[in-house]
């Protein structure tokens, strides 16, 4: 409701008589678009207004929409105006998130950190198109530089930059870091507290409905999934394609295609991909899209776009992250069509694992386990894949019995060795029918399986039980079970 106001208030005054209160009111209405994804109204508005910032800002918004060719030379000429703060931060901004397209990630995120470091001191107040401690988050998880991501945001939450509006997108951005680490229950707790607050921006509300679908998935969570699609359908419609929505779009194809719709997110992908033509098709911001597109391909059984995703992250090995991801896709090709080479795989998995992506690596070593018809290269890769699980919260929770942790302390694994074989190729994601031609039994008998091993671990409910297992397959020597 404040945002609206802001909206219409600043929009009467953009025909008043008062050239700076005309171009103060365009400094706002930008600003507010901004954050509702109208960056190509947001862009133009900046470069009428001619204030200090505004160059830098439109450039800004002119990269993130994939339009070079409108950058404003203004962005880089030498301050005419007082080198406030804010014209500061501004200016940084705009190198960092050049510097992502040509230069390297280190620069970009130098550049991007310092911003924030600048208006920690004063930018509480200020109305901003975006924060730079959301860019460089942005950027870090692009790149898998968490660490330094959640500290830039810690900062700037703790900071109050860009007040309560941006304070939720500080918080969703903390949520996401969780999330792409495996660390599903810290998200979903980030995620629930920030939702609660009201009503979302656009931008806002796509990475959040983004990372309702994506705990889900990686919870092996399928209603929960579906549920949050339903909200995920209209956050994508309400939203325009831009770069810093990229991470959201590629989690979101992935569940499109765990829904049986792959065709709602055709358009929003190809649009993405002609803005990333138009910038160059930088590896920092496109390898993270081809990964999910590449998963959805997969999912789909689409062995055209497969290919396609794995050749172009073989072009994006520029990065840490790319390299991972691009060994790790060639891996997924080979055991996708019956090749299970336990040491590729496993080097693949490790590299994953190496960037930050435990969940992934996981999943790849689970996936490459099943598909093999060999028995022992089978419990070898599932038990690599229990070993890089991502490692859950170690405290107990605050309603749990002291006579509970006991038991768990003595007894870390009760499950016998049919059973943990049930519950390995369950967080595999295969399915009852799957398992059960996996292991020779009747998708029924898995079923009882399933029943059992809730009964032993006391949990109520599917999600509560998956949690239960993926700590067990943590915990060393997990994988020796009675």
């Amino acid at each position: 409701a404040a945002m609206d106001a802001a909206l219409l208030l600043a929009d009467r005054a953009l025909t008043g008589p008062d050239p700076a209160a005309r171009a103060e009111a365009a400094m706002v209405t930008a600003a507010a678009l901004a954050h509702r994804g109208q960056l190509g109204r947001s862009a133009e508005l900046y470069r009428w207004s001619d204030t200090p910032e505004a160059a830098a800002y439109a450039a800004i918004a002119a990269t993130a929409t994939g339009r070079p060719d409108r950058l404003d030379p203004a962005a880089d000429a030498p301050p005419t105006a007082p080198p406030t703060l804010f014209t500061g931060a501004a200016a940084l901004m705009a190198r960092g998130l050049r510097e992502t397209l040509a230069g390297s990630p280190t620069a970009a995120l130098s550049s991007l950190t310092q911003a924030a470091a600048l208006l920690e001191p004063a930018g509480r107040a200020e109305l901003l198109p975006d924060s730079p401690a959301a860019l460089a988050a942005v950027v870090g998880l692009h790149c898998c530089e968490f660490d330094l991501s959640q500290s830039v945001l810690a900062r700037a939450v703790q900071a109050r930059i860009g007040g309560a509006l941006l304070a939720r997108r500080h918080r969703l951005l903390q949520a996401w870091i969780h999330m792409t680490r495996g660390q599903t229950a810290a998200a979903a707790e980030i995620l629930a507290a920030t939702v609660d607050g009201g009503p979302l921006e656009p931008r806002d509300q796509l990475f959040a409905t983004a990372l309702e679908v994506g705990i889900a998935r990686r919870d092996s969570d399928l209603p929960a999934l579906l549920r949050g699609w339903e909200r995920a359908r209209e956050a994508l419609v309400r939203h325009p394609v831009e770069l810093f929505t990229l991470l959201p779009l590629g989690e979101l194809t992935v569940a499109a295609a765990r829904a049986g719709e792959p065709g709602v997110v055709g358009e929003p992908l190809r649009e993405a991909f002609a803005l990333l033509g138009r910038l160059g098709d930088p590896s920092l911001w496109a390898a993270p899209l081809h990964w999910s597109c590449l998963h959805a391909a997969i999912i789909g059984e689409d062995e055209t776009r497969a290919a396609e995703r794995v050749a172009a992250l073989g072009r994006a090995r520029h990065t840490a992250y790319g390299a991972a991801v691009a060994r790790a896709a060639e891996s997924w090709w080979q055991v996708w069509h019956g090749v299970v080479d336990a040491v590729a795989v496993e080097a693949a998995a490790r590299g994953l694992h190496g960037v930050g992506l435990p969940w992934d690596a996981a999943r790849l070593a689970g996936q490459a386990a099943i598909r093999t018809a060999d028995r022992r290269t089978m419990t070898t890769l599932l038990d690599y894949a229990r070993l890089l699980q991502p490692k859950p919260d170690r405290r107990a929770a605050p309603d749990q019995e002291p006579a509970a942790r006991i038991d768990q302390a003595r007894d870390p694994n009760p499950l016998t060795a049919r059973e943990q074989e049930v519950a390995d190729l369950v967080l595999a994601g295969l399915t009852y029918r799957q398992i059960g031609e996996k292991l020779f039994i009747s998708a029924k008998t898995v079923e009882h399986h399933m029943a059992r091993i809730r009964r032993r671990l006391g949990c109520d409910s599917r999600s509560e039980l998956l949690a239960k297992l993926r700590a067990m397959a943590a915990e060393p020597g997990s994988g020796d079970p009675v």
